[in-house]
Formats: structure tokens, sequence, C-alpha cells
């Protein structure tokens, strides 16, 4: 069983933390990053897309999931991270966005990592970093051990406007 395939199988919903909301962490270098489970329509292995000329340098092109055709962003790209090659754990994981019309967007991470149950409580605020950095694509940071997870505002981070 793959990496990713043993991921999947682990989710379950945790019936007695009904106050919690549950999250999918992944990697992107040394950070951690989380979205909320209930968006993630499936995680798969890498596999080549179709290119689409003159797009952004993050949109690495199109796949068709299931009869449809999705957007598949590159997030080393869009956080301007050094690029990586693709390897044996590198994931798409295919998503549900909100917006004027809702629809489904993959992303390109590193590997996923686990799931967490979150207490509303336990989510930060993100820092005040000034007018010049964007953060609204974080939604909140919270405490793992001793790193920080970013949760990431998936419906502002992968708009039609922000990616198109």
């Amino acid at each position: 069983m793959s990496e990713v395939e043993q991921v999947v199988d682990a989710f379950t919903v945790n019936e007695n933390e009904e106050d919690t909301e549950q999250y999918l962490t992944f990697v992107l270098g040394e950070e951690e990053y989380g979205v909320e489970i209930l968006r993630v329509q499936e995680m798969k292995a890498w596999d080549n897309v179709t290119n689409i000329p003159n797009t952004p340098h993050y949109l690495c092109g199109v796949l068709n999931h299931r009869g449809t055709i999705v957007p598949i962003v590159d997030l080393r790209r869009r956080f301007d991270m050094p690029v990586m090659p693709y390897t044996a754990t590198t994931v798409v994981i295919v998503l549900n966005v909100e917006g004027v019309t809702n629809r489904i967007v993959g992303i390109v991470v590193d590997g996923v990592s686990d799931t967490h149950d979150v207490l509303p409580d336990d989510i930060r605020s993100v820092p005040d970093f000034g007018s010049q950095i964007d953060t609204q694509y974080i939604s909140g940071l919270v405490p793992i051990g001793d790193k920080m997870m970013m949760i990431l505002n998936i419906d502002y981070l992968l708009s039609v406007e922000a990616i198109g």
C-alpha cells in the first residue's frame, strides 16, 4: 500500500470530539500546512498534466479528474519557494474551492503528513506583517508539538482571481 493510500485510509472522523475541526496536513519544504478535511476530494500521486500556454508560472496545467478538467497549482511555485523535482512522495490534493462559482482545483505538495483534530480556540490569528506582505491566504496558525501548522484559506489562495 502506498504512502498516499495509507494516509487516505487513516481518515476517520473523531466522533468523541464534536467541537473539533479536522485538517489534512501536508509539507512544503520544512513547513507544515493544513486544509479543512471536508474540502479534500481526493489525493493522488503526481501524474503528468496537460500544459496550458500563457498561464502563470505556478499553474502546472490541467488533468482530467473523473470527467472534470481540473487546474493544477504547484504550491511551491505559488509561494515563490525553490522548485524541487517531483518524487515518489509528491502528491496532488484535489480540493473543493468555494467562491463566485464552486470549482475543483488540485495542488501539488511535497508530501502528505497527517490529519489533526483542532479545537477552534487553539487557532491563533496571523500576525500583522504590515501592508507589504499578503497573508490573507493563511486563515490561522495552530501549534502542533514544537511546530506551527499554517491553515490555508484555499478559497482566497485558489480563487479565479488569484490563479488567473
